[in-house]
């Protein structure tokens, strides 16, 4: 059986409407609860953690009621950031845990992500079983062995500990102004106090959620408001969080910005300089740059690419026992500190770097010059297949072929949206955009 909820990062879509409805979701806890219970005792306990979004409650009281009629206990963080889940499964030593976010997109979205009890997102093997179980009964516990619901208070405050504990314990943030750009979303609160806390001025925005501002204007995939506050307060660098803060974009001095690939080239080069960077491999995926690959090659390291999606990136690192991995998209994961991307514990080491070096944002966030590299999307209807279509198959071969010993060219569905992404990547600006607009067309006609 092949999944049809589960997308490269768990179940996502507009509220309201299928998958993420209420019923949906009360089910699907339900499967859940089933598919995590050890045995029939009552000791099984799942930990929920949500974004700000407006329909974060609906889907709260939904998982809380599929998961206890079939006898787990829940323990409920409230607006937490996706790390903070896979890191309270394991310290809670619950039986999983779910985060109820949509990530980087508009409020009126949501999704459910799963967690194992290792605190690692779930496999497509786990997901497919909770899927079959859907179309199955599922027998509820009885009435004495109905689960509990319990909300933990100081779950965020656990999690700020947590990532301050991976700032080098020699260094202080004493001096450096940032702006952090919590896209009113998840990290809201955590990220200004952790800043704080080590001893950075800081210069919080996107920090009032109303439910339905999360992502709109701000954070990681629109950075404009970040650079213009650098600009305005003279500050030293930008982190840049999206709405459930598993993804980072740094922004410089001068307001440029600096992706998940110039990240993790500097966090790579410097760990291998540390000799700590497990077999001297960065895994990210296919859609990091080909300036990437180049500069690690020229340091004799080694870039494993794997499809999109930072959990299929995780699994490769696991696989091949590596410690840092990641996407252009800014999830940047290290699994010496976490089990998942975590944008706020990423924008920290880079932080330290520029204490540890006294080098400034713009130095060190521009480690390679990239190919360059174009992407564009087309939105579809759901049930539609566009990319079987006849004319875009001649399409996209007369892109490769005129692509071929000069750049590449990806395409894909996202698994997360209704979208086609069409990328290339050349140094001929304009052999670049003519592939991608031909491929554009095309699916656009389909």
């Amino acid at each position: 059986m092949t999944r049809k909820l589960f997308g490269t990062d768990g179940i996502r879509g507009r509220a309201n409407q299928f998958p993420m409805t209420a019923d949906l979701v009360l089910q699907l806890g339900a499967a859940a609860g089933r598919h995590f219970r050890r045995d029939g005792s009552a000791a099984h306990r799942v930990v929920i953690g949500k974004d700000t979004r407006l329909s974060g409650y609906m889907f709260e009281n939904a998982l809380t009621a599929g998961l206890t009629s079939t006898g787990m206990n829940v323990l409920l963080l409230g607006p937490v950031p996706t790390p903070a889940v896979g890191m309270m499964v394991r310290s809670m030593r619950a039986d999983a845990g779910v985060m109820i976010s949509a990530s980087h997109n508009q409020h009126s979205d949501n999704g459910i992500k799963f967690f194992g009890p290792d605190g690692f997102k779930l496999s497509d093997e786990d997901e497919v079983t909770i899927e079959t179980s859907l179309e199955e009964e599922i027998r509820p516990a009885d009435a004495e062995n109905i689960g509990r619901a319990k909300r933990i208070d100081d779950g965020l405050y656990r999690y700020v500990e947590r990532v301050k504990s991976t700032f080098p314990g020699k260094l202080r943030l004493d001096g450096l102004k940032v702006v952090v750009d919590c896209a009113n979303g998840a990290a809201y609160k955590a990220a200004p106090a952790v800043l704080w806390e080590l001893g950075a001025e800081v210069i919080p925005i996107g920090v009032e959620p109303n439910g339905t501002n999360i992502n709109k204007g701000c954070g990681s995939t629109d950075t404009s408001l970040a650079a213009k506050a650098v600009v305005d307060h003279g500050a030293d660098v930008a982190v840049c969080l999206d709405g459930d803060a598993d993804r980072v974009m740094i922004l410089d001095e001068n307001g440029r910005v600096a992706d998940g690939d110039q990240i993790m080239a500097l966090f790579a080069a410097r760990w291998a300089e540390e000799e700590r960077l497990s077999g001297g491999t960065l895994v990210a995926t296919v859609m990091s740059n080909l300036g990437l690959e180049r500069y690690l090659g020229a340091k004799n390291l080694t870039l494993h690419r794997t499809s999109v999606g930072d959990r299929y990136v995780v699994e490769a690192m696991r696989a091949g026992g590596f410690n840092l991995g990641g996407e252009q998209s800014g999830h940047i994961v290290m699994t010496d500190y976490a089990t998942t991307g975590d944008g706020l514990l990423a924008g920290l080491q880079f932080l330290a770097e520029m204490k540890r070096t006294g080098q400034p944002a713009s130095t060190l966030a521009q480690r390679f010059e990239p190919v360059p590299q174009l992407l564009k999307n087309v939105r579809y209807e759901q049930g539609h297949q566009p990319l079987e279509a006849a004319l875009v198959q001649d399409a996209i071969q007369s892109a490769e072929a005129l692509l071929s010993g000069k750049g590449r060219l990806l395409i894909r569905k996202s698994g997360t949206e209704p979208l086609i992404r069409v990328m290339a990547e050349c140094e001929d600006d304009g052999l670049l955009n003519q592939v991608v607009d031909d491929v554009i067309k095309a699916v656009e006609a389909a």
